[in-house]
């Protein structure tokens, strides 16, 4: 019906009460209804409205089943979920399953006909709606806040609850929770699934996916994909979280952006709100809410701290200024997708996510629309003056945006009742609001209002420009304003300001009229003002129904109408550029009697008498509406043509010259409160209710001509009563003693539906009037809605308090129904069998005086006469006391029948039979407070007995805390405490047990020790820890803080048991937290945590020495390093690295070889942390600091001179490289030494004490791997001489598994780790450069390539090494073939069950060595060998072992049979040939240790 609208605001603190359809409908809750949206890319267009529900709407959902996109859902604060055809805008079906207030709704993306919603009480119900079913579930007993359908399982469902619980549901196993999600700690506020099933392409962790894919204890079968999930919650962080394994994968902390805009007041805090939304088109990314309403891209593939993108950040003003509830998206084609979001600024927004800007805003109203107003000079620029605290200035002629419009909010803080625009100069805009400001606002700047320094005491319900009167009309026309500003309020009041000095004075014109026309009594209080377009007649409406007439600038009264007999609510001058000669002397006037008049003031302006003329007839009479008139508008484009709004929630257009009804508009749910006629297009008008709306429509396409009357009244009515009730008060605070007062955030208030008019006369009823002085206590206006609503709670709240205003008329007939007496319900008598006698007829009683004389004046009682009893038990009430007790008997038993016992106790109670009373309250459960506490009046034993009693009848309606209050009364303390603690109410039990107990009962700690372990099953560490350290578990304390890994816990948990003296505890949780920093390299922080650690020097040394390392390898490609959080200690180029390292301990750490005991002490504290043996996939930065830690016991050794245990150290980093297959930090390990400063390994060999055995084979094989490497890098540099050769180079590490793969091509070198002769390259790209000779060789920097590598030939060739590995290779390969035949016997006695069930319990990794074992096995068996040979030989060969030297085994050497095959490779490649006695060495232990088939298959292929 409507052109255009302004809709209402979308509801606040919801889940998802908004949604957007596949076909790009948005649709969201706003108050009781549910407004549709189509949704481009350029701009809005309202669709329509769904309106059925009678309370605010929780939540909406599109059905995204094709070929039923036009189906939504929707549930509501009044129990209902109903389900719509979005297009046809008509209900389909309903269900009330719900007995709590509905919380969530969900449409499943898998099953067409399933919606799911959730409630306060934790109840989730399925319905689906083609079957018309429903089935509820209770997976936990929390409150809901939201739920999520998953798109790829059709039967799993994500819950989110108040206190940050997450479950995972399968609705087909009845409700089995497959995941509890912990790890929020606040509510949680939005659940979105990834739309890509799996979790391969997202999150690539190494660490999450070398862990086993097992969830609760269970394996996840092949056949079940998981999905990632994301959740939002107060806590300020966003986590995604895998449902296969059940277990958090990543957490996103909120930035903090500075960043609220303009249209914000700075003094409001809002709590958070933080939703997700996954979008369709990119699984890799999410949108979150944040602080201040920006929106923010998380990058979920990205690494390092900047994850995010903020939307809208390319221009100012594109975000929301206040916080985003919900976001939905829509794809437009196959790459386009489009985000909308809903604010708490009542914006909605459209957001392009390719180029992340906004494509347009729809703004939306969030209260009463009081006032409209179309600028005189700024053609089409509307003001809304809304029950929000609000302004809005809506560019209505803007062709780009439909919806262009500006807010102030700035010096408001309350409702805006009026506004005016100024005649003359553009921008300036006065407004008038609840509270009484006037102001006025320059809308083309960002500068707060100007306030005038005079308050109305009421609300202001009009603002009129007009020219001056006295005493601002005095002077020349430069020193007065051309037009001033005049406000009336509901104290009746008229004051004008002069817009030159608001900070001056406003003049009441009161004064003027009264001291111009002689009058002494006091005026009517004014209700309404106008001025005549042409400056020259005011008229003013009163509060007694009477229009006053007034000429400028004196004011003098022209004349007085005295049509109205009810309170002025609106008068309209005709417009001056009319073309009959009559119209511009047109008055319209509204009131409260649905009749509007229009006076012709021709005659009386024209002409006018020397005293006031009495107007008692109109010039026309518009009759049709059917409650109070609120306002008028005279069309700019026509003569006489009239528009009028009401109560009754029409608009009526009227020809006025005719007397004739032209059309009347229906599309309002609420009474109307204001109307503006468009000022360029004369068919168009705009109005504004309580309805929260502002809609522009067409006169010529209305289909009605008049108000409803009758039925359609009825229906009208019935619709406006779909709009939520407020709540009834107890008492009504009189409308005159201020503004109601919203919440405290100001502009957070929102106004709800008022209740309906009461007044339904069609008639006025002329009734006398009573002057009332400007502060009368009632508010005097009712031109405005009864109710001026402050909010109660949030856009959409479920209540809302208003307060009336009325008439003085209507508050004097309401004081004197007031005054007149109400007649109360009369309370049950306690005596009601003896009452009810006194009823009977006059004989009966009568006859009953004459039975009461003879009772107690005659000697003989008549016969069957018991006074109290029976027929006459009416007289015990006036016998003896015996009767009396009679008679309390009789009405005990009636009221046991009644159930009234309450009654009964009285009664015994009046008898003096106290113990009774107790006996027959505690047999019916029906003890009171009043009989427990007179209870010890019946003795000791007896008052225990009540109060036990009373305790389980309070336990009983789960009134604990009062029972054990109670239990306290007769000193069963312990009792009191286990009552609480037993309904799990720690906290007061403990403050119950601390209070009452002794210190040291162990009743306390047993408390908080229970209570702490609840908590931390919970993941509530914080309070848990807090229990724990009041219990004096300072140990507990600390492990259950460092529970949750974070540095900030780890950090908190290492100072607690510092504290608390747990030195070992802090000390471990110290390296911990230290580790995690040093893995983000924060030095920094590291040092920092270690300083508070005195006994962790040796660490501090080791923490030290690995950012020196890190530092040297800055330029290479092994690490990134990061040089934000480091010290400023620096390695130069020419320093050698132990010098370096030494200088920094010294200086740092006071460590030095001046103190050789610290140092050992030092030494031994390092030495005494084992790290694990390295592995081909230990990552690089965890091998780089076991590196530290060895260099560490090298330096150490170093400084306190000991050789023995330097080379030690060294020979440990060396293995280290090589066991990581590490070839980088390996190949020029002899560099290295140097760049390290160390001394070449013959200098500490000479160093060394040669009768130490064990230092001297340490230093040999350390030697022997520098060969080894050197051996290497001059094959290698062979290779570089044959270009061709080396581009084939992929080579694997060097080994005879190694040389025996590349068998089938002798002419390539073997590599180590993949790395070939194109490696030498990485010189220039960082890594560790190699050097020309070796330290162990001759020091003569220019030999030849052959007596070098004759020389390290020397070292490598070691015969007794050789045995060594030959003798340990055949006894691994003997004992292998034991391990296959005792196999295979087991298999061969197994049953065949049995051999299938081991099969399958086999892993498949296995089957290929499985294979490898039964070849093997098969091989012996054909050799015929016999376990007892076998066992004998491993006899044999470990007596050989046990002849070698201890501390020749201690040591790791080169694979000696690997380095002849290599030597005899270059000796046949080698232009110059290696010595002959060399080859035939290396040939001799070939053939002496060289048996393995591997071995000479390799023997042939590279010696050949």
């Amino acid at each position: 019906m409507s052109e255009r609208l302004l809709p209402a605001s979308p509801n606040w603190y919801c889940s998802r009460s908004s949604d957007t359809s596949p076909k790009g409908v948005f649709g969201f809750g706003a108050k009781s209804s549910v407004y549709l949206v189509n949704v481009t890319a350029a701009s809005p267009v309202i669709a329509g409205e769904l309106k059925g529900h009678r309370e605010r709407v929780s939540g909406f959902a599109f059905c995204r089943y094709p070929g039923q996109e036009e189906i939504c859902a929707s549930s509501s604060d009044d129990g209902s979920v109903k389900i719509w055809d979005s297009q046809k805008q008509a209900t389909l079906k309903e269900h009330k399953a719900h007995q709590s207030t509905i919380t969530s709704l969900h449409w499943s993306p898998v099953v067409k006909d399933l919606l799911v919603s959730g409630d306060e009480k934790g109840i989730v119900v399925c319905f689906w709606h083609n079957r018309n079913d429903t089935q509820s579930f209770f997976p936990e007993p929390r409150t809901i806040f939201c739920l999520s359908c998953s798109p790829h399982n059709e039967n799993y469902i994500a819950v989110g609850y108040k206190d940050g619980m997450i479950v995972v549901i399968d609705i087909s196993r009845k409700s089995e929770v497959l995941h509890r999600l912990r790890g929020h700690d606040d509510e949680i506020h939005a659940l979105a699934w990834c739309p890509q099933p799996g979790e391969e392409e997202l999150l690539p962790r190494a660490e999450e996916t070398a862990e086993a894919e097992v969830a609760n204890g269970r394996k996840v079968p092949d056949g079940e994909r998981g999905c990632y999930l994301a959740s939002g919650s107060k806590d300020q962080t966003v986590r995604v979280w895998s449902t296969a394994r059940g277990k958090g994968v990543m957490t996103l902390k909120l930035p903090f952006l500075k960043r609220r805009g303009l249209g914000v007041d700075p003094t409001v805090k809002e709590r958070l709100w933080l939703t997700v939304h996954w979008p369709h088109t990119r699984p890799t990314q999410i949108i979150s809410s944040c602080f201040g309403g920006e929106l923010v891209v998380w990058d979920l593939t990205r690494s390092g701290k900047q994850k995010w993108a903020l939307l809208g950040s390319s221009s100012e003003g594109q975000n929301h200024t206040r916080i985003v509830f919900n976001m939905s998206s829509v794809c437009m084609g196959e790459s386009r997708e489009l985000l909308i979001s809903t604010s708490m600024d009542r914006d909605v927004k459209c957001w392009d996510l390719e180029t992340l800007d906004c494509c347009w805003t729809l703004p939306s109203l969030g209260g009463f629309v009081y006032s409209l107003t179309f600028s005189p000079v700024d053609t089409g620029s509307l003001a809304l003056g809304v029950g929000d605290n609000m302004i809005r200035v809506w560019s209505t002629l803007s062709i780009q945006n439909r919806y262009d419009t500006k807010t102030f909010w700035q010096g408001i803080k309350s409702k805006v009742t009026a506004l005016s625009w100024h005649p003359l100069k553009e921008g300036h805009l006065a407004f008038g609001t609840d509270d009484g400001k006037v102001g006025i606002y320059d809308s083309y700047s960002n500068k707060p209002p100007q306030i005038s320094s005079s308050y109305h005491r009421k609300t202001v319900y009009t603002l009129a420009w007009g020219p001056p009167v006295p005493p601002l009309s005095f002077g020349g026309e430069g020193d007065r304003p051309t037009v001033t500003l005049y406000s009336c309020a509901g104290e009746g009041v008229i004051l004008q300001h002069n817009p030159w000095k608001l900070a001056g004075e406003a003049n009441d014109i009161d004064k003027v009229i009264r001291d111009t026309n002689g009058i002494k009594h006091k005026l009517s209080p004014h209700t309404d003002l106008s001025w005549k377009p042409d400056g020259e007649i005011l008229a003013i409406g009163n509060e007694d129904g009477s229009i006053e007439i007034l000429q400028a600038p004196a004011l003098r009264l022209l004349c007085s109408i005295q049509q109205h007999h009810k309170i002025i609510n609106v008068l309209r001058w005709h417009h001056e550029h009319g073309s009959q000669p009559d119209a511009s002397h047109l008055l319209a006037s509204g009131s409260n009697n649905a009749t509007v008049y229009v006076h012709n003031l021709k005659s009386v302006i024209e002409t006018p008498s020397d005293t006031p003329v009495l107007v008692t007839e109109p010039y026309r009479s518009l009759v049709g509406h059917t409650a109070k008139i609120t306002s008028l508008a005279w069309s700019p484009h026509h003569d006489g043509r009239l528009v009028s709004v009401c109560y009754d929630g029409t608009a009526q257009v009227w020809d006025v010259l005719k007397e004739e009804a032209i059309c009347n508009y229906r599309g309002h749910r609420g009474r109307l409160l204001c109307v503006q006629w468009s000022p360029v297009d004369p068919d168009l008008v705009w109005t504004g209710g309580d309805d929260f709306t502002v809609q522009e429509w067409a006169v010529s396409k209305q289909e009605h001509t008049k108000p409803p009357k009758g039925k359609k009244s009825i229906e009208l009515e019935k619709k406006r009563g779909l709009q939520p009730k407020p709540k009834a008060k107890k008492k009504k605070k009189p409308a005159g003693k201020g503004h109601v007062a919203g919440d405290q955030g100001g502009r957070e208030a929102e106004e709800g539906a008022s209740e309906q008019e009461e007044e339904q006369e069609d008639v006025p009823v002329k009734t006398e009037h009573t002057p009332t002085t400007a502060a009368v206590s009632k508010e005097p206006r009712c031109r405005q809605p009864d109710a001026i609503v402050s909010e109660k709670n949030r856009n959409g709240g479920k209540g809302f308090s208003f307060v009336a205003r009325e008439s003085l008329k209507d508050e004097k007939q309401r004081e004197k129904q007031a005054e007149a007496p109400v007649k109360k319900k009369k309370p049950r008598s306690i005596l009601p069998l003896s009452t009810s006698m006194d009823h009977r007829s006059r004989e009966d009683q009568q006859r009953d005086c004459l039975t009461l004389a003879a009772v107690r004046h005659s000697q003989a009682l008549p016969s069957n006469c018991v006074p109290g009893s029976g027929a006459h038990i009416q007289l015990g009430l006036f016998g003896d006391r015996a009767a009396l007790y009679t008679m309390f008997e009789e009405e005990g038993r009636s009221h046991i029948e009644g159930g009234h016992y309450e009654s009964l106790n009285s009664l015994l109670l009046w008898k003096g039979d106290l113990a009774g009373a107790l006996q027959v309250a505690i047999e019916k459960g029906e003890l009171t407070e009043h009989l427990v506490a007179v209870s010890p009046m019946a003795g000791y034993q007896v008052w225990v007995r009540a109060v036990e009693a009373f305790v389980k009848q309070l336990c009983f309606q789960e009134q604990y805390v009062k029972a054990a209050s109670y239990l306290l009364s007769v000193h069963k303390v312990y009792e009191a405490i286990d009552l609480l603690k037993s309904q799990q109410l720690y906290r007061e039990a403990i403050a119950l047990a601390k209070a009452r107990l002794l210190p040291e009962d162990p009743v306390i700690k047993n408390l908080y020790t229970t209570w702490a372990a609840i908590l931390e099953r919970d993941g509530h560490y914080s309070n848990a820890a807090k229990c724990y350290l009041a219990a004096d578990s300072t140990y507990d304390a600390a492990k259950v803080i460092a529970k949750k890994g974070d540095v900030m816990s780890l950090k908190t948990a290492a100072e607690l048991a510092l504290i608390v003296g747990e030195n070992a505890l802090s000390n471990s949780l110290a390296l911990r937290c230290a580790r995690e920093l040093l893995t983000a390299q924060d030095w920094l922080g590291a040092r920092e945590v270690l300083q508070a650690q005195e006994s962790l020097l040796g660490h501090q040394l080791v923490f030290c020495t690995s950012e020196l390392l890190h530092q040297c390898l800055a330029g290479t490609k092994l690490i990134d390093w990061s040089s934000a959080s480091c010290h400023g200690w620096t390695v130069s180029s020419g320093v050698p690295f132990v010098d370096a390292v030494a200088v920094v301990w010294e200086r740092e750490f006071g460590v030095s070889s001046a103190d050789v005991d610290k140092v050992k002490l030092l030494h031994q504290q390092v030495k005494s942390v084992e790290n694990p043996a390295a592995t081909a996939n230990i990552p690089i930065k965890q091998l780089l600091f076991h590196l530290s830690h060895d260099l560490t016991l090298a330096v150490l050794s170093s400084v306190a001179l000991a050789r023995g245990e330097t080379v030690t150290a060294m020979l440990g980093a060396l293995t280290r490289c090589r066991d990581a297959t590490h070839f980088t930090l390996m190949r020029g390990w002899d560099s290295l030494c140097k760049h390290l400063g160390m001394q070449s390994v013959s200098s500490l060999k000479a160093q060394l004490d040669h009768t130490d055995t064990h230092s001297i084979a340490a230093v040999q094989s350390l030697e022997a791997f520098v060969c080894y490497f050197q051996l290497y890098e001059m094959w290698w540099n062979q290779s570089n001489e044959r270009p061709s050769e080396t581009q084939k180079a992929a080579l694997p590490q060097p080994s005879v598994a190694g040389l025996q793969r590349d068998a089938q091509n002798p002419s390539e070198p073997a590599a180590v780790n993949g790395t070939g002769p194109q490696d030498t390259a990485d010189e220039e790209q960082g890594a560790i450069p190699t050097e020309e000779g070796s330290d162990t060789l001759e020091e003569e920097p220019c030999r030849s390539q052959e007596a070098m590598l004759a020389s390290a030939c020397a070292v490598l060739i070691s015969e007794t090494h050789a045995a060594l590995q030959t003798t340990r290779s055949v006894i691994e390969e003997i004992q292998l073939r034991l391990s296959s035949m005792m196999q295979q016997h087991l298999r061969a006695a197994a049953t065949p069950e049995e051999q299938q069930k081991e099969l399958h319990a086999l892993p498949e990794s296995g089957s290929e060595h499985e294979a490898s074992a039964a070849s093997q096995s098969g091989a012996s068996t054909a050799e015929s060998t016999s376990l007892t040979s076998l066992i004998a030989s491993v006899s044999e060969y470990n007596k050989q072992l046990a002849e070698i030297p201890e501390h020749i085994k201690r040591y790791p050497f080169p694979d000696v049979i690997e380095c002849c095959l290599v030597i005899l490779h270059m000796g046949r490649d080698s232009a110059s040939a290696l010595p002959e006695d060399l080859q035939r060495r290396c040939l001799a232990l070939l053939h002496k240790y060289g048996t393995a088939a591997s071995v000479i298959k390799a023997r042939h292929k590279f010696c050949a």
